[in-house]
């Protein structure tokens, strides 16, 4: 993974195949993340749980510092991250139940 280290690119090509490798890594990452949040939906021991507004709260400012720290744009990333943590809330809620209806 090559965070961090961004680079100029020349032509549309450079450009396309940059954000093609950061895509794979990305894809990586947000595969390792859904693990834990299945992890999350084995352990949790009620369906109300799954939805923890203090958690979202907490991981959006988080998302904002980090983006502000690094120079990013933070309103980009903080939006990304509200759709990523809806669609994990549903696929908590999609694991859970099927965890739970055993």
């Amino acid at each position: 993974m090559n965070v961090g280290k961004r680079k100029s690119c020349t032509t549309m090509a450079e450009v396309r195949e940059e954000i093609d490798a950061l895509d794979r890594d990305i894809v990586a990452l947000l595969a390792d993340r859904l693990h834990y949040i299945a992890e999350a939906a084995r352990i949790k021991q009620s369906r109300d749980q799954v939805r923890d507004e203090a958690r979202i709260a907490d991981v959006l400012a988080k998302v904002e510092a980090e983006a502000r720290r690094i120079g990013a744009n933070a309103g980009v990333l903080v939006q990304t991250y509200r759709t990523l943590i809806e669609a994990s809330i549903a696929y908590e809620f999609d694991r859970f139940d099927r965890q739970h209806s055993r």
